[in-house]
């Protein structure tokens, strides 16, 4: 049995209207769930599949670090689909630092996250102190090199310009793959 803790605010969420998201997680990843509403505590029991029951916990993860519960899902979609955090408190010295990181790696009306989602593949949230990203392996790397300039201070321009080249590249990869 594994456990994983979900922020209070983000309870409601995982259990779903009616626990309807509860049981579709239940049902897609082969595993019982039991929510402590008080504690925001998981406890997460295998039952057939263990494959299916070891991606699990990153469904609930997912959607405690702020994701949609159909983003999170579709880690049990795809092999490779995985989730990343970003831990911003180890990049910063105080809260007015984690604030203003934040709000570079959000931008202006959430442009900049919007972007780096949209040019990377990758679902991306701000939530708390961390960054969640939810794509494939090569999604995930280029959304961790973005955050990581953007963080140490790089020029949100120059953050844009990889991101537009990584971009290219993957969807270079993408079309070679493609059939004719």
């Amino acid at each position: 049995m594994q456990h994983v803790t979900v922020p209070q605010d983000r309870i409601g969420v995982v259990i779903g209207a009616g626990g309807e998201t509860m049981r579709e997680i239940e049902e897609r990843a082969n595993v019982r769930l039991d929510i402590d509403s008080e504690s925001g505590s998981v406890a997460i029991e295998e039952r057939d599949d263990p494959v299916a029951a070891m991606v699990a916990p990153d469904v609930i993860k997912a959607i405690g670090r702020g994701f949609k519960p159909e983003t999170a899902l579709s880690i049990l979609d795809h092999d490779l689909r995985t989730l990343d955090l970003i831990d911003l408190s180890e990049h910063t010295r105080n809260d007015n630092d984690l604030q203003r990181k934040k709000g570079r790696i959000i931008g202006e009306n959430g442009r900049t996250r919007e972007l780096i989602e949209e040019l990377s593949g990758a679902n991306v949230v701000v939530y708390g102190s961390t960054v969640g990203a939810v794509g494939q392996p090569e999604e995930l790397e280029v959304v961790r090199r973005a955050v990581g300039m953007l963080l140490d201070g790089a020029p949100h321009g120059a953050v844009y310009s990889y991101l537009e080249r990584m971009s290219n590249e993957l969807d270079d990869d993408v079309s070679f793959n493609a059939p004719q």
